[in-house]
């Protein structure tokens, strides 16, 4: 019998239709053992389920959600089958579950209660970006997706800014797809000119791409269009 435990499984990041270039072999065997699966919801958990080779029907193990509105008292609940001797997964809908996804407090309660947690790897969007983008990967930060409002935006801008350059740590944001071009205009009426900016978009895609320049150039050549398209803003400090 395999042991208990909470696997953190990795996802793609976008649609393939095989996952096998992504994920590797040992996500596979990971979830060939799973009892049951913690996803954002069931229909993104069956879609997951049904990628791969599973102990019984796909259709047959059960999923339980977990997002960023389940409350803490729910924890225990969902561990439970743990518990009690059962292997779960715990995926996101897409990348690395509590990597800029739900999941920590999870994972945080299933430590308390003693419960092994084995974390598998696979595609991070952050991580792609940082390495592709040619800024420093030694120091960085994510920061998620900052305010809406153009003003309060305007000021976490010039504050990730002064951190890059103080720091030489590269600064990373995320942005909903349908305000790409509206931030990344307000990113570049921020910026110094001598400031380093990369825009990383549909990573792992066929329309990928990562364009990395100081604000001056960005400022003198054609857009990238990011309507509708997940995207990454990294900040570094001048080149």
């Amino acid at each position: 019998m395999s042991q208990a435990a909470l696997l953190l499984l990795p996802n793609l990041i976008g649609e393939h239709r095989h996952h096998e270039p992504f994920l590797p072999a040992s996500v596979d065997k990971a979830v060939s053992t799973l009892d049951g699966l913690i996803a954002e919801s069931v229909t993104a958990g069956r879609r997951y389920l049904g990628r791969f080779e599973t102990k019984k029907a796909a259709h047959e193990i059960p999923i339980a959600i977990y997002d960023k509105r389940t409350p803490d008292g729910d924890l225990d609940f969902l561990l439970d089958p743990i518990r009690k001797g059962e292997r779960w997964g715990l995926v996101s809908d897409a990348g690395l579950p509590c990597i800029a996804d739900p999941g920590s407090r999870l994972v945080l309660r299933a430590k308390q209660l003693g419960i092994n947690v084995q974390s598998f790897v696979g595609p991070s969007s952050i991580l792609l970006a940082l390495m592709g983008s040619g800024l420093p990967g030694q120091r960085f930060a994510f920061h998620g997706y900052l305010d809406k409002d153009v003003a309060k935006m305007k000021k976490q801008i010039a504050l990730l800014e002064k951190r890059a350059h103080e720091e030489v740590a590269t600064q990373i944001f995320m942005e909903t797809p349908f305000r790409n071009p509206q931030t990344l205009e307000t990113v570049l009426a921020t910026l110094q000119d001598k400031t380093l900016l990369s825009v990383a978009w549909e990573l792992t895609l066929t329309g990928q791409g990562i364009l990395t320049h100081p604000v001056s150039t960005w400022k003198k050549i054609a857009l990238p269009n990011l309507e509708k398209r997940n995207a990454l803003f990294l900040i570094g400090p001048q080149g």
